[in-house]
């Protein structure tokens, strides 16, 4: 069984508080992308769960969520056979995209259907907050509105159809570091949330593209400036607007037009600014909406 596990991106992410717990209280509008990993999924007759990729640097044991998520619904319903993983990964890893977070969700789609153990997607995505917060999301994919610590999900309607340029530098972010860092109790900004939502809800991408925000570019921006020249490079060659995604240190602009988002593409390349450069689409579930 083949499988994609598709990149997300964040069109607004906003943390609200610092929780008793230590966890912080979000609220994100995540939408999918077309750029993904590829998984290919067979059942073994040897018992266990085996793992092989394409990255020398990826762990292939029980560290993986690929192995994790496997591994979860394998315990509960006592499947004595094993399966083989062949991880191809495309979306850049640490860079904000949830590629391992989606990799873990095609995973749990694939052991489902592959073992027949007949589990919803809603039934996947409460197993799947277990592996990690991004994970429910990865199920659901489209655009949606998360809250709580990512796992809270409300479907939205498709995001209008645009061009979505990827940049991530050749650094590294780590998302600890970054909300440690965060002071999220004494933010004098947050992004525009509810406005991003009327503008979904009336498919206005223009209007989407001025409530773009993100406040952990507060903490990362400093510490790797070059996020910052991403950014204005795209706005530079005619993005909507251009934000970094989750914790960094991926850039995203937004583009209504195929050849002004190619011209930025290329300009982009040349610029040297960025090791990972790759143009692609919004994925809506359910098909293409202006």
């Amino acid at each position: 069984m083949r499988l994609r596990a598709l990149a997300k991106i964040n069109l607004g992410l906003d943390v609200l508080r610092k929780r008793e717990d230590g966890y912080h209280e979000l609220r994100m509008i995540m939408q999918t992308i077309n750029m993904y990993d590829q998984l290919d999924i067979e059942i073994s007759k040897t018992p266990g769960i085996k793992i092989t990729t394409n990255l020398p640097f990826i762990p292939v044991n029980e560290s993986n969520l690929v192995y994790k998520a496997a591994k979860l619904l394998m315990d509960e319903f006592q499947v004595e056979q094993g399966i083989t993983v062949d991880l191809q990964k495309f979306i850049p890893v640490a860079a904000g995209m949830a590629g391992g977070s989606s990799d873990a969700a095609a995973t749990m789609i694939g052991v489902n259907r592959l073992f027949g153990l007949g589990l919803s997607v809603k039934e996947l995505m409460e197993r799947g907050v277990k592996i990690g917060a991004d994970v429910p999301y990865c199920l659901l994919r489209g655009t949606a509105l998360a809250e709580g610590i990512g796992d809270k999900l409300r479907a939205l309607p498709a995001c209008p159809d645009c061009y979505v340029l990827i940049g991530k530098p050749a650094i590294s972010v780590s998302t600890k570091f970054v909300y440690e860092n965060l002071h999220a109790n004494e933010l004098e900004y947050h992004p525009e949330i509810d406005k991003m939502l009327d503008a979904i809800q009336w498919h206005n991408l223009n209007k989407i593209a001025d409530c773009m925000g993100n406040v952990l570019e507060t903490v990362t921006i400093p510490h790797y400036p070059v996020i910052q020249e991403i950014k204005d490079h795209m706005k530079e060659h005619g993005a909507l607007n251009a934000m970094m995604s989750g914790s960094g240190p991926t850039v995203f602009g937004l583009f209504d037009d195929k050849a002004t988002a190619e011209n930025a593409c290329e300009a982009l390349r040349a610029s040297r600014l960025a090791r990972t450069v790759f143009l692609t689409t919004v994925f809506n579930n359910g098909g293409r909406r202006k």
